[in-house]
């Protein structure tokens, strides 16, 4: 049977454990270094503490040390990758193959979406040299994601939820190329966010000021039966920068419709112990996201791209219909509250907010008191609320409980009595009374006592499911008695849960080394240390070009290479439009100018570019 998981990201180990609490199978973390968002990284005694918490409902703790390194790096990382396994991690998601040159832990491997993991070949070598799950490209279609899981025996992963490269990952050095700050280390500037201008070959302009590589947010809500189908078992939440609320909202939701899916679906298993109870109704929409789209999932779609804003516009709410210096009346389409933010377009096309101070009314008609009223906001312009202050204020407040099931028993013992656990996964505690014991003289009384006395579970992680008292006569046993009785029965259940649990060990490599499904790499197979050259030539790559971030490039070259397309954006497309052909195109922002060039072939647009004289190099 296979078990599905929902994976979180933790920005640092209190999110790591709220995503626990609100649903989450498992959590990926950044350590002290070589993580690829840099400014995410976290101490070892908090992947410590937070993976003692998740292991209590036997959720995983991933460590990401995915970044490529320098030489002088992989001593380090090598020891870091001890220290983490030290501290309880579960597993490590890597990217630079030099790692598995040295002597590491015992812990299973997870290759990084940063590895370009988009084809049957690919995901085939990396299952044979020792990864037991491989995060998938994010552009692949089901059809494609169905090929590669009937070849494989790899546990698949795939983003579900949240921001987009779109760049392929891993293929990115536009940031690099720009800034010296590289994709690959963790230092990604987000030039992809910045408005440009597009002009196709005849210099004649098709865009003025748009995001146009600012991909919309994936959104797989609608998707998770047909990926699952498809061979997807890891659905992962993207957001190791995004704060606690947003992971709470989108975990929530997530773990809601999984629990939907497992409880009709009972070939599959679930990641986890425990059943989520949450204080909010959660709406991924109401946190962070720039629109949503589902990709390639179901294969290419117009509607991608976030062309006006990378902020979070957020939902539509009304529109102006009068205004004064001090208030504005809307038509709404959902009831503003005190503190909210809402923001507009203005003549310029630039996003604007506003704070609400008051609201007068409800229903269709809604007068609004902002801290203040823009000039330039005029009747008809719609409104977003990017800041529902309500449902903010719910998210800060303890939202969710998680709760392993629990079967007590209170049966007779040699020394008089003894309280039985057994858990919803099958695990056992038995502790004995050794007391002297009297028989109650009201025995239904007595029933009602022994019954709420050992179903108060408080604030550990078990609810009881059942109690059954197996005595007759039921004794009298003072009320601090019945309580140790119960916390250390409790007690010894937690310990036997923490003896059993075990965490997945590293998959043995294949015997003789396989062979890479390439005899040569270029840049983009991002080698930037003697080991990843090693580990190539040992799995028979025969020509092996240097990393871009080496500086070996000095001419132009593809620094994206994405699947969108901004040829099919603009109806420009060759296979839709008879007649026209892949021209280059060029995107401007400032004095910036990157050659677009088009694979039609492979569907495929490539960013090209080369070394600023002006970057700064990264440190």
């Amino acid at each position: 049977m296979r078990a599905l998981e929902l994976l979180a990201p933790a920005r640092d180990a209190e999110i790591g454990i709220e995503a626990v609490k609100h649903g989450a199978d498992a959590v990926y973390i950044g350590g002290p270094a070589f993580g690829a968002r840099a400014s995410a990284g976290n101490e070892l005694a908090e992947i410590e503490r937070l993976a003692q918490f998740a292991h209590r409902f036997h959720a995983q703790v991933f460590v990401a040390l995915n970044t490529i390194l320098r030489d002088e790096e992989l001593e380090p990382a090598r020891r870091l990758a001890w220290q983490v396994f030290e501290a309880g991690a579960d597993a490590l998601i890597i990217q630079d193959l030099g790692l598995l040159e040295l002597d590491l832990p015992p812990l299973a491997l997870h290759a990084s979406t940063q590895m370009d993991n988009r084809s049957v070949a690919k995901v085939r070598f990396l299952e044979a040299v020792g990864f037991s799950q491989i995060v998938l490209a994010r552009e692949l279609s089901l059809a494609q994601i169905r090929e590669i899981a009937s070849q494989t025996g790899a546990m698949l992963e795939f983003f579900v939820h949240g921001a987009l490269c779109v760049s392929y990952s891993g293929q990115c050095y536009l940031s690099y190329a720009q800034t010296g700050r590289s994709a690959n280390r963790g230092e990604c500037s987000q030039a992809c966010r910045l408005p440009y201008d597009l002009s196709d070959g005849d210099g004649r302009m098709l865009a003025a000021g748009q995001h146009l590589l600012s991909m919309k947010d994936n959104d797989q809500r609608s998707n998770l039966q047909a990926l699952i189908d498809a061979g997807i078992s890891s659905f992962k939440i993207e957001g190791r920068l995004k704060d606690v609320g947003y992971v709470k909202n989108v975990t929530a939701w997530y773990r809601q419709e999984l629990d939907r899916i497992l409880d009709a679906r009972p070939e599959f298993l679930r990641g986890s112990s425990g059943r989520c109870t949450y204080g909010f109704v959660p709406q991924p929409e109401k946190t962070f996201n720039r629109g949503a789209t589902d990709y390639f999932v179901n294969g290419r779609q117009p509607d991608i791209v976030a062309l006006d804003t990378p902020k979070f516009a957020g939902e539509p709410v009304g529109k102006v219909l009068r205004l004064n210096r001090e208030a504005i009346e809307i038509e709404a389409t959902a009831q503003i509250g005190k503190g909210d933010g809402l923001c507009y377009f203005d003549a310029h096309g630039e996003l604007a907010g506003i704070h609400i101070n008051r609201v007068e009314g409800s229903g269709r008609r809604q007068r609004l008191f902002p801290a203040h009223c823009p000039q330039d906001l005029v009747p008809g312009t719609e409104l977003l609320r990017n800041r529902d202050w309500a449902f903010l204020r719910l998210l800060e407040k303890p939202s969710a409980a998680r709760r392993i099931e629990l079967d007590l028993r209170l049966v007779p013992s040699g020394s008089g009595l003894a309280l039985e656990l057994l858990d919803q996964d099958g695990y056992a505690a038995r502790v004995e009374y050794h007391g002297e014991l009297t028989s109650a003289r009201d025995q239904e009384q007595a029933a009602r006592h022994w019954h709420e006395q050992l179903g108060k579970l408080g604030n550990t992680e078990f609810r009881a499911r059942a109690v059954t008292l197996e005595l007759s006569p039921l004794p009298f046993l003072p009320a601090a008695a019945g309580n140790a009785l119960r916390r250390d029965a409790v007690a010894a259940l937690i310990a036997a849960r923490a003896a059993a649990y075990q965490r997945p060990g590293r998959a043995a490599p294949a015997v003789p080394p396989p062979l890479y499904p390439e005899r040569e790499l270029s840049y983009l197979g991002n080698v930037y240390n003697a080991q990843a050259r090693a580990f190539y030539a040992r799995h028979g790559v025969e020509l092996i070009a240097d990393a871009f971030e080496a500086n070996r490039e000095k001419g132009a070259v593809s620094l994206m290479i994405t699947k969108h397309c901004l040829r099919f954006t603009f109806n420009l497309c060759p296979k839709e439009v008879k007649g026209l052909r892949p021209d280059p195109m060029t995107l401007q922002h400032g004095k910036e100018r990157l050659t677009l060039s088009f694979d039609c072939r492979r569907c495929e647009m490539h960013v090209v570019g080369k070394l600023s004289t002006k970057r700064v190099d990264a440190l």
